[in-house]
C-alpha cells in the first residue's frame, strides 16, 4: 500500500461508505475500502462491487 493508513480518509468518501447497503459494505476488503477512502487507485473487484452506486462523470 502506498498510503500511511494513519492517513484521515476523505469524509465524502467516508459518508457513502457508510449509506451503501450492509451486504456491500460487508463484502469489502480492507484493501477495497483503504482505497476507496484514501483515493488510491481501485482493485478490479471494488469496481464490480460498486458499479450500481457510482456515476461516471463525462
Amino acid at each position: 500500500m502506498t498510503t500511511d493508513e494513519n492517513n484521515k480518509p476523505n469524509s465524502e468518501r467516508m459518508a457513502f461508505l457508510r449509506s451503501l447497503p450492509l451486504e456491500i459494505k460487508q463484502s469489502l476488503t480492507k484493501e477495497e475500502a483503504n482505497a476507496f477512502l484514501h483515493d488510491l487507485p481501485w482493485p478490479e473487484s471494488l469496481n464490480e462491487k460498486l458499479k450500481d452506486f457510482i456515476v461516471e462523470e463525462e
